[in-house]
């Protein structure tokens, strides 16, 4: 018995219940547009990646950290790639990104280590917490557990269903590799 996984849908294919988010963020990327399988999933996660991916509490920086330490320990080749193209296009240098592989040192490093305890320890412990409040404010902290907890799902997904990267930013990767 074969089993076909989920792929990406065509725009032709894309389901009447999601249609509003096919012109939105959902159709630009391949992993909403396997998510789009099931529409009322992609719908329910639409306002919880706007507030991640838009409105964190850790603004556009460390969001990136965040992600890319996330993509690294989930092995998520679609997350890296994505999340690598855009780090450079928010400044980042290739040395920091691929610290983020290793152990980074500063605040990247204190966000490489909170992101490190949600997914060996699933916790925060309370000295790291209070770090983390100090250094990023408890708002931030909150949208830090989001956010693994988000991209984490994701990984799930991208890495269930092999979804493709995206042809922009394969091409990226293959014409300036990190």
């Amino acid at each position: 018995m074969t089993h076909d996984l989920p792929q990406p849908l065509s725009d032709e294919d894309w389901p009447e219940a999601a249609l509003a988010l096919r012109e939105g963020f959902a159709g630009k990327l391949n992993v909403y547009r396997v998510m789009a399988h099931h529409p009322a999933l992609l719908n329910a996660w639409a306002p919880l990646r706007k507030h991640v991916v838009q409105d964190s509490a850790l603004g556009l920086e460390r969001s990136e950290v965040v992600i890319l330490r996330t993509a690294h320990r989930f092995g998520s080749a679609y997350e890296w790639a994505h999340h690598v193209s855009r780090a450079r296009n928010l400044g980042f240098p290739d040395g920091r990104i691929a610290a983020l592989r290793g152990s980074p040192e500063g605040e990247d490093g204190l966000i490489a280590r909170a992101v490190d305890a949600l997914i060996d320890q699933r916790r925060l412990s309370p000295e790291l917490d209070a770090e983390l409040v100090a250094a990023l404010g408890r708002e931030a902290v909150f949208d830090l557990i989001a956010t693994v907890g988000f991209y984490s799902v994701l990984g799930y997904l991208l890495m269930s269903y092999d979804t493709p990267i995206d042809d922009a930013v394969a091409a990226e990767m293959t014409e300036a590799p990190l």
